[in-house]
């Protein structure tokens, strides 16, 4: 039987995540968990450091029982503190997953675009808050594959599929 995968899409707010995950999921035939949406369904309206921990305890709650089924999973989640990628590998180590970090990066243009065109997304978050969070984003420690999302979906894509085969 092939090996479980669990795969981290990390990166600020509005690099394209989403759309990441989306395409990994899609081809991995995996199950997406997307701290915006746990956040809601947890009615966390607070962005401290603890309400934000409690986000990422429960969607680490979810990945055990979904690795367990032998389900493959995409965690959608800006990931900033290291202790937190050190948690999901350790998950995957746990379940012998195979695990990866996709770091998703975009020009300040690209983000700033993007987050005042957004519509009908779980996330809230706003371009402050993505100039905010560049300074504390701690550096991924490891192996890990980074995708330039600034530039059009298909060329996402195409990095995407050299990653993926």
């Amino acid at each position: 039987m092939a090996a479980t995968h669990l795969i981290i899409v990390c990166g600020l707010q509005g690099t394209g995540k989403t759309t990441v995950a989306r395409t990994i999921s899609e081809k991995l035939k995996a199950v997406t968990l997307r701290t915006d949406v746990i956040r809601k369904e947890l009615k966390i309206s607070e962005y401290s450091e603890e309400a934000k921990q409690a986000v990422y305890n429960e969607m680490f709650s979810r990945v055990q029982n979904l690795l367990r089924e032998n389900k493959n999973v995409v965690l959608d989640a800006t990931f900033i503190r290291q202790k937190n990628r050190d948690q999901a590998r350790q998950i995957a180590r746990e379940a012998n997953a195979d695990f990866q970090i996709v770091l998703v990066v975009s020009s300040d243009q690209v983000v700033k675009q993007r987050i005042e065109e957004r519509t009908g997304d779980e996330s809230e978050a706003g371009f402050e808050q993505y100039l905010n969070s560049k300074g504390s984003f701690e550096p991924i420690i490891g192996s890990h594959i980074v995708i330039d999302n600034s530039g059009s979906i298909e060329k996402t894509i195409e990095q995407l599929n050299e990653y993926l085969h």
